[in-house]
């Protein structure tokens, strides 16, 4: 073993920092600079006894938080050359990229190990994004039941109840009492989840009959029937529901939990709140992305696969960027004989682009949280027109009258006026009317509406202030 490997002497020891001093300056939430400073200092000079007494003092979402800020080099000496041993709640709690690019490099055995120490839904979050060759190496190597709720998990759709559901719950027979429950967990509990907040009472074929919180329980008589502690309503989830679905369901009920059941209504397991967390999380985070033209993931992913997602969206642009320049060519003459013109023209354009994303926004978000249906969609779009109507008149006024100054023009001031006037009523118009048209096409709204939008502001915005000036002006 070469120097650089050995562990550090109890002469060397004595003069590293204490651990507990590292993060004295850290901030309150997360890990501060300071702190990943010093473990990645000490993995570089092969001190292994300190760096692995530095990560030890970390919190899970802390060491999470390292192997997000170190970069690749640091992150594969670190778990694969070092092989340092995290707590395997970490990984969960890794951006999916991130998570990829660590397990890929692990023998199957060792990410078998990490898999099997976690709940079946964290399990499958982490499998589902491995490649399926390497999936089947670790499934091999999984515990009997473990394997089964993988293999069962993968075969729900992306972005379903049965991906996000845990197989670990509490399930207890209808006709039982208030004692035989208590004494049964207390029995069974090496066997019980970690952490759990409701029952779910089923009768003999599995049936999801009612849920019941762990308060009543502790409030109730030994000899109390289960079946009477029961909410008033039951909220059981088909596995194949999408997650947006559930999401929805959990904030409109104000849920801790519910049972998913299969197609027969037997139940087959249960999403939690700290699940759903996650998923508005995810989900929030998605559509900011794709309005931008961005996948999630970016962050951490390699160059050249950024940049060629980035490409395509680009792409895109251009081609909308290419139709405003011809609607703008068809009025060169107009251009070269008033030269203000083409100093004007982007203001008119990129208040109506400005305008119509204020629009977009809220429509894409009321979609989402399904406060914009068929019932007020007219209403929700008559009014982003009226305020579209009246911000233009408004700004009418201030570009009119500033144009009139500038250029000694007071029919240049009506022209860009009139514009103006024009394009933020189109923008209000087309910001709130394009999501709720590329819903109701099945089309994702948080993806195509921006560069929709762009294109349509760009065109009317041109086209009717150099149309204007074209009439009024040459």
């Amino acid at each position: 073993m070469s120097d650089k490997n050995k562990i550090l002497s109890n002469e060397a020891l004595e003069s590293v920092e204490p651990v507990a001093e590292v993060f004295e300056d850290a901030s309150t939430v997360g890990l501060s600079d300071d702190a990943i400073s010093k473990i990645v200092e000490a993995l570089h000079d092969g001190d292994s006894t300190t760096h692995l007494e530095l990560i030890n003092e970390l919190s899970v979402p802390d060491t999470a938080d390292l192997i997000h800020k170190i970069n690749d080099e640091d992150r594969k000496h670190l778990l694969i050359d070092r092989k340092v041993k995290l707590d395997p709640e970490v990984y969960p709690y890794l951006d999916p990229a991130v998570g990829k690019a660590a397990l890929s490099d692990m023998s199957a055995s060792r990410v078998a190990a990490i898999i099997s120490a976690l709940d079946s839904d964290d399990a499958l979050e982490l499998i589902e994004n491995l490649d399926k060759n390497f999936q089947k190496e670790i499934t091999r190597k999984l515990s009997a039941k473990m394997r089964v709720a993988i293999e069962e998990g993968l075969t729900f759709p992306e972005d379903s109840a049965g991906r996000l559901m845990q197989r670990e719950y509490v399930a207890i027979p209808q006709f039982w009492t208030v004692g035989k429950t208590i004494d049964y967990m207390r029995a069974a509990a090496d066997d019980l989840p970690s952490d759990f907040s409701d029952i779910i009472i089923i009768d003999p074929m599995y049936h999801v009959v009612g849920e019941v919180p762990l308060n009543r329980i502790l409030r109730s008589k030994r000899t109390e029937k289960l079946e009477t502690l029961t909410f008033d309503v039951l909220h059981t989830i088909p596995a194949d529901m999408d997650q947006e679905e559930v999401t929805y369901l959990f904030r409109r009920e104000g849920l801790n939990s519910a049972p998913v059941v299969d197609s027969d209504n037997r139940l087959i397991g249960l999403i939690t709140v700290d699940d759903i967390i996650d998923v508005i999380d995810e989900e929030a985070e998605e559509d900011i992305m794709k309005l931008a033209g961005v996948e999630g993931g970016d962050l951490y992913r390699a160059i050249l696969s950024t940049t060629g997602s980035r490409f395509r969206w680009l792409f895109v642009n251009l081609m909308t960027a290419i139709a405003a320049s011809i609607v703008i060519s068809m009025f060169d003459a107009t251009i070269q004989e008033v030269v203000a013109l083409a100093i004007l023209m982007p203001i008119v354009a990129s208040m109506g682009g400005n305008a119509g994303t204020q629009a977009l926004t809220v429509a894409v978000r009321a979609l989402a949280t399904k406060e914009l249906s068929n019932t007020n969609m007219f209403r929700v779009i008559g009014k982003e027109t009226v305020v579209g109507t009246l911000n233009g008149i408004g700004f009418a006024i201030i570009m009119g009258v500033i144009a009139a100054l500038w250029f000694g023009s007071t029919t240049l001031g009506f022209v860009i006026a009139g514009a103006m006037v024009i394009n933020l009523i189109i923008a209000g118009l087309s910001g709130a009317g394009i999501p709720i048209l590329l819903s109701k096409m099945g089309s994702d709204p948080a993806l195509s509406s921006t560069v929709l939008l762009t294109t349509i502001t760009d065109i009317v915005g041109f086209f009717g202030f150099l149309g204007l000036a074209s009439i009024f002006l040459v």
